[in-house]
């Protein structure tokens, strides 16, 4: 059976005020920190600074980081030649939040029966629209927000992974092993899911309730998700 999360919302307090709003500009002013014009002559106050310019610095890029909203136009495609030999190198810095060091095209590219080179990669960010996955070994590989709208994964092995907010809109998943995966955020708007495996999928509850309407979803994939 699938693991529906509940997390509990924050404590609201009445006499908190609603954080202000920034836009990147201000954001990337916002990390530059200046040294100061006097000496400084406390070296514990110096190491404080540096750390709190670097948290700063971090939260400020994974706040800005990019999603492909709704409607909106994807960039060219990239013209790299070795574009779809990225993914098997993944992004190195891409974690939770979708940042990345350089962004994945992976649009159009076929892994068809990939079997070593994509298992426990980080594909933060990746836009995967019309690439071929089928029967590939995806197992352990964290997609955060990553576009893969109209892709094919037939077959693909995404067990132990996290899936994070990737948009699986009209993406062709039958047969595909959803086997202890996490699957916060993910959308799969008119995807085809016939014969995919949900043993053990951890899947918060609205998210469940949304995937549940999918009518692709066979009698066992809703057992096991729990879909009433």
């Amino acid at each position: 059976m699938a693991s529906s999360i509940s997390i509990p919302l924050p404590y609201k307090s009445h006499s908190l005020r609603r954080s202000p709003i920034y836009s990147p500009s201000q954001l990337h002013s916002s990390i530059k920190c200046s040294a100061s014009n006097t000496e400084e002559s406390s070296i514990q106050f110096k190491q404080l600074r540096n750390a709190a310019c670097g948290f700063l610095a971090v939260w400020a890029l994974s706040s800005v980081s990019p999603v492909i909203a709704a409607g909106q136009r994807l960039p060219p495609l990239s013209t790299d030649p070795n574009r779809c030999e990225r993914a098997f190198v993944g992004n190195t810095i891409g974690q939770a939040n979708g940042v990345y060091d350089k962004p994945l095209d992976l649009r159009f590219c076929d892994y068809t029966n990939e079997k070593t080179n994509l298992k426990g990669k980080s594909l933060a960010a990746a836009l995967m629209s019309d690439a071929k996955f089928d029967g590939a070994d995806m197992s352990e590989v964290i997609m955060s927000k990553a576009y893969a709208v109209g892709a094919s994964f037939k077959g693909t092995d995404f067990s132990n992974a996290v899936l994070d907010r990737v948009n699986f809109g009209k993406a062709n998943l039958q047969g595909a092993s959803f086997k202890n995966t996490v699957l916060s955020g993910s959308t799969f708007n008119d995807a085809q899911l016939d014969g995919a495996d949900f043993e053990d999928t951890i899947i918060g509850y609205i998210d469940l309730q949304k995937i549940c309407t999918n009518k692709t979803i066979n009698e066992e994939g809703r057992v096991n998700l729990g879909c009433r």
